[in-house]
């Protein structure tokens, strides 16, 4: 084949050449997640896995979710890689370079190096990241926290004021991708809550910019999540501060792993750190959640 690849999308990068017609994109989109974007297209040896009419992702009712790509064995489809341009700025003394983990990182992160799947590996992963370069190394579950509360202090204004229910939380962006393309009429049931890693990115573009001295534009912040439509929350316009974008990049996290590969960290003889404070500290009930 010479295919050229799809990039259209924020979240995925598609590589037809690579494709083994396994089908396996094609039965996830349509039997796990009720989408149906992929179907076999063409004939015989032909035959490979497209959205209709040969369209980009991006034009479909793709909702980012990166299934395909946990699905697809032979890397045709993959998250939209952004850990090199992360290398950039981890080398540009002009931006303080702050970083977040999403709680399900802790589980998934050490089977990268071999460790048992479901090991927690939440002090040796902070030390390896402050080794990668990164200034700060901060807890999505602060966020959740805050999240919890407007949520929690937005449902009660409902209540009280007769708001649209049920409530849907606005957390997952790939769920709210789905709402906005396929159940429009469901908008004002979302909360106007940002998902937590959105309410970090803010609070380190504002409260602790100020705290270190800096202007936002001087704060990098990457998210490292499991979660490729992240990528794609992200770049939404209506989660600016002061006009910059809330988190500047997303990292799957694979993507931090290839980091750690990269820089040769001894991940497995590593000691373990704590985040920094404050915006590492968080309570049970973030965790409980994030789950």
């Amino acid at each position: 084949r010479n295919l050229p690849y799809d990039e259209s999308s924020p979240s995925l990068f598609r590589d037809m050449n690579k494709c083994i017609n396994c089908g396996r994109c094609v039965r996830i989109c349509e039997e796990k997640q009720g989408l149906a974007i992929l179907s076999p297209t063409g004939r015989g040896h032909e035959v490979i896995p497209l959205p209709a009419l040969a369209a980009p992702i991006a034009a479909t009712d793709c909702i980012n979710c990166g299934q395909c790509a946990t699905v697809c064995p032979v890397g045709a489809i993959t998250e939209r890689m952004e850990f090199r341009e992360v290398m950039k700025q981890l080398e540009n003394k002009d931006k303080v370079v702050v970083v977040q983990t999403a709680p399900a990182v802790r589980v998934a992160f050490a089977e990268e190096f071999g460790e048992p799947a479901g090991t927690v590996s939440i002090g040796k992963r902070v030390a390896a990241i402050r080794k990668v370069g990164f200034d700060y190394v901060f807890d999505t579950d602060f966020a959740a926290d805050l999240t919890i509360m407007e949520e929690g202090s937005e449902l009660l204004g409902r209540v009280k004021e007769g708001g649209k229910f049920p409530m849907f939380t606005s957390c997952c962006p790939g769920w709210v991708n789905l709402m906005e393309k396929l159940y429009p009429e469901f908008t004002e049931n979302l909360s106007s809550s940002r998902s937590p890693h959105e309410m970090l990115g803010s609070v380190a573009k504002t409260y602790f910019a100020k705290k270190i001295g800096k202007k936002p534009e001087d704060i990098y912040v990457v998210s490292i999540m499991p979660c490729t439509a992240k990528k794609d929350e992200k770049i939404r316009p209506q989660l600016k501060v002061e006009g910059l974008p809330s988190v500047d990049a997303v990292l799957t996290t694979r993507e931090l792993a290839k980091l750690v590969k990269i820089k040769n960290i001894p991940y497995l003889s590593l000691d373990e750190e704590e985040y920094d404070n404050p915006l590492g500290k968080s309570t049970g009930a973030a965790v409980i959640f994030g789950a």
